[in-house]
């Protein structure tokens, strides 16, 4: 099988459903964030390998990765034929993980800086790249119908990767350094 199919050589690609668009398109660049964020994620999982007890969290973050596959899937999906992958269920999945990792972790009030250990680091950028993804699929919305699970399920991932990051901390028994000018605004 060759890797390549010289397809895209001139500024197309193929989204699910057979339509060609060029891949500076709305929907190309949603679903290619979405592949960053996966990238990012791995790199996390490398970092998160080297913390104590962090099997369950590893393996939690590979279950995130299969996720975004299937959520990169549906914002490349135009096909009337095929259902779209990610559903409530996946949104609930990520609301029941935050929820649970919020009680292990230290109560803050204010906004934390982006650092600590080097997994926390990297579960930050994942953040990052995912509030990206959002505000591209954000943009698209106001052009076309997409999947609002996908969407919904982007927006629950930020606030994942924000809990684990500070998880990955806990796990490396590292402090949080607080944004000094922060007023209070977590409750």
């Amino acid at each position: 099988m060759k890797v390549y199919t010289k397809g895209g050589d001139k500024g197309k690609t193929s989204l699910i459903g057979g339509k060609r668009v060029n891949k500076g398109n709305k929907r190309v660049e949603a679903y290619g964030t979405t592949d960053e964020i996966n990238s990012q994620v791995g790199l996390g999982i490398c970092e998160v390998r080297e913390l104590k007890n962090s099997e369950e969290l590893v393996a939690e973050l590979t279950e995130v990765q299969n996720y975004l596959f299937d959520c990169g899937t549906d914002l490349a999906n135009v096909s009337d034929e095929m259902p779209f992958m990610i559903t409530s269920e996946h949104v609930k999945w990520l609301e029941d993980k935050i929820d649970g990792h919020t009680e292990k972790l230290p109560k803050i009030e204010r906004f934390i800086l982006p650092g600590g250990n080097k997994a926390s680091c990297q579960l930050h950028v994942a953040r990052t790249i995912t509030r990206r993804a959002e505000r591209a699929v954000a943009s698209l919305i106001e052009e076309e119908d997409i999947p609002t699970d996908a969407f919904k399920f982007l927006n629950r991932l930020s606030d994942y990767f924000f809990v684990v990051a500070r998880l990955a901390n806990v796990l490396g028994e590292e402090e949080e350094h607080f944004y000094e000018r922060s007023k209070i605004v977590f409750h």
